[in-house]
């Protein structure tokens, strides 16, 4: 049976915050909410930066009527390859929170598979904390955020020993890790 594309990429991503998401502990408090499948796991057909603006709303506005779904990592495939064009897009989903009075409300994470930290050199180990199969949106409650921060101790640590994780395994390591999100399927 031939798996529907936007399930196959749905797949890739979920692999990748089950491995290193979860299996490595980048984010402490994904794990809670991926077992009780809580996390929604969307594909954007979007091809222009409006569509993925349209697309933006509304999976926010599903976040605000459905209280059973805690987060959203909304998937877009087809558009912002370029990680600087996709970093420049973050200033439109802030004004887009704004405009939808949602600031304070939800934040926005966000992924791209060419992710780079400023000051580091592309090929640095530390930017597979933010490195992703596809250009990922992650919509988070603000509130419950706050709560998951407030409820672990040495939060502000949560970088460092990322970034200490990833330089011991290297690079090259975290490319086959990568990599390994299409193999699932």
């Amino acid at each position: 049976m031939m798996i529907p594309k936007s399930q196959s990429i749905s797949e890739s991503v979920r692999h990748w915050v089950e491995t290193l998401v979860v299996d490595l502990n980048l984010c402490p408090f994904a794990r809670a909410e991926l077992l009780k499948d809580r996390v929604r796991f969307t594909v954007s057909d979007a091809t222009t930066e409006p569509q993925l603006l349209l697309d933006l709303q509304q999976e926010l506005e599903l976040l605000s009527s459905n209280e059973a779904i805690e987060t959203t990592l909304l998937i877009h495939p087809y558009v912002l390859q370029d990680f600087d064009t996709y970093n420049q897009f973050l200033d439109q989903v802030d004004a887009l929170s704004v405009q939808l009075d949602l600031e304070g409300i939800y934040q926005v994470a966000s992924f791209h598979p060419d992710y780079q930290f400023a000051g580091t050199a592309s090929d640095a180990a530390e930017n597979y904390t933010n490195r992703a199969p596809y250009p990922i949106l992650h919509l988070l409650r603000e509130e419950s955020l706050e709560r998951a921060i407030a409820g672990y101790p040495g939060v502000e640590q949560i970088p460092e020993r990322n970034i200490e994780l990833l330089e011991g395994m290297g690079a090259e390591k975290m490319q086959a890790l990568l990599r390994a999100c299409f193999d699932s399927r």
